[in-house]
């Protein structure tokens, strides 16, 4: 399997993640591990029902949750060659293409969430694994990602560059911890309250200096530069590997220069994270 092949586009306010994966198998036992939910309880995130028919319904739950789970529908079933389906907002496409004694199994996962394009990839990727693990009589077992796979992919789709709109410059990233501990790291045990100093943590190369204009920990902290810029942290719910962070700076008169400080400052964090999520 290779992961580097794996690709992510996004056109119309939508991203599609696109994965292809040789399996040594025929398409027709590619297609009974994608459909029938006894093979799928074994490599899937979730438990799955399905009526394996366009239009049928399908359902969600992952073990340990409590509710009745979440709900999608099929949108294609050509047996052996194409299983597709919406999962809540999101649709996966699944094609299965014969090559030689086996096959190439290529998923399509269509989502609004761009910025989690690189849980999502770790994750099918560690899916992925298990299928094939399935597929070939081995007992499935993958450890789960400490956090390198995820800032992997993140690299690899270049999630994290940070964009620019005028004197605005705009960073949403994903991290590995949630916001309490992302907090505690930044703040270093200092004082965080409107008017003080802001804390070293939250700042960057020439943004050393300003005093705190808003704070809700642990969500937001906000502070104005002696030259008039307003930076901004704001922490958010992400997909599950931690916080969602969404960092700007607004009237700054070197956007490109901003950018490339505050993504070496986040990626400096980032990987300080990555330290505190392996055991």
């Amino acid at each position: 399997m290779n992961p580097e092949a794996d690709t992510l586009t996004t056109g119309d306010g939508r991203t599609a993640l696109v994965m292809r994966r040789r399996l040594a198998h025929p398409p027709a036992a590619v297609w009974s591990a994608i459909t029938e939910p006894k093979q799928l309880a074994q490599w899937f995130p979730s438990e799955v029902s399905v009526e394996l028919k366009p239009g049928g319904a399908m359902g969600f739950h992952f073990p340990g949750e409590d509710g009745p789970g979440m709900t999608g529908r099929v949108t294609d079933a050509d047996e052996p060659h194409v299983f597709a389906f919406e999962w809540g907002e999101d649709h996966l496409r699944w094609e299965i293409t014969p090559e030689g004694e086996g096959s190439l199994l290529t998923l399509t996962h269509t989502f609004g969430d761009r910025f989690g394009g690189a849980s999502f990839a770790s994750g099918w990727h560690l899916c992925l694994t298990a299928l094939g693990q399935l597929l070939d009589g081995e007992p499935v077992d993958v450890d789960a990602d400490r956090g390198d796979l995820h800032e992997a992919y993140l690299e690899q789709f270049d999630l994290g560059r940070g964009e620019i709109e005028g004197t605005l410059v705009r960073f949403e990233r994903q991290l590995l911890r949630p916001a309490d501990v992302v907090w505690s790291e930044l703040a270093g045990g200092e004082r965080v309250s409107e008017g003080v100093a802001v804390p070293r943590g939250f700042t960057a190369a020439s943004y050393e200096e300003g005093h705190i204009t808003e704070v809700r920990e642990p969500e937001v902290l906000a502070y104005r530069t002696p030259l008039g810029e307003l930076v901004r942290w704001k922490f958010t719910e992400g997909t599950g590997h931690g916080a969602r962070l969404i960092l700007t700076v607004d009237g700054s008169g070197d956007p490109g220069r901003a950018r490339d400080v505050w993504h070496e400052r986040i990626e400096r964090l980032a990987a300080r994270l990555l330290e505190l999520a392996s055991p």
